[in-house]
């Protein structure tokens, strides 16, 4: 749901991007036992060699810094430093965050080569779930006394309710766009 870019563009990309797991309902309970703790990430950096190590290395301690799950995705023409550099942070999971930074950057590219993600950013100490939430929705956990939670795979955004209904209007309150927004929790 953050993003940040040198000039980055304020439309929403729409994508397709829910995880089976998240097509299913789990309690509470069992979503508290497979989430990690918010705000503490790691990075892994990817694309080759498209970076120069000091590049790579600003890269790293900027990235770490975004709350999970995210990308970043550079024109491979243009350099991190350029207009088309796009971190897509704070959603459910590291596909979504990479089509939303892929098609921004390639949006906004001068280059002819496509956009590059050179960079993810997951919890520390990830290792795959069937349920995962962004930072925010995670943190959010912490005061989850019951009900539901309903997420947007496409915006990064979610919304707590009594009910799953409530959920969704809650997900869809936070952002508008969030069209997308299915309960992942209920009890």
């Amino acid at each position: 749901m953050a993003r940040f870019g040198w000039g980055l563009g304020l439309g929403l990309v729409a994508v397709a991007l829910a995880s089976v797991a998240q097509a299913q309902t789990v309690t509470g309970e069992a979503a508290q036992a497979m989430l990690f703790a918010p705000g503490k990430a790691e990075v892994e950096l990817s694309g080759g060699d498209i970076l120069p190590k000091d590049q790579a290395k600003v890269l790293q301690m900027v990235a770490v810094d975004q709350p999970y799950y995210a990308a970043i995705a550079i024109s491979p023409d243009e350099g991190l430093m350029s207009e088309a550099t796009v971190a897509a942070a704070n959603y459910h999971t590291v596909e979504a965050a990479s089509s939303v930074a892929m098609a921004e950057c390639n949006a906004k590219k001068q280059g002819a080569a496509e956009c590059v993600v050179v960079a993810l950013v997951r919890p520390e100490g990830w290792a795959a779930q069937p349920l995962q939430l962004s930072s925010d929705a995670s943190a959010a956990m912490a005061d989850y006394a019951g009900g539901a939670v309903a997420v947007s795979a496409a915006t990064g955004s979610w919304g707590v309710g009594d009910t799953t209904d409530a959920a969704v209007a809650a997900c869809v309150d936070r952002n508008p766009a969030a069209t997308d927004c299915v309960a992942v929790i209920a009890d």
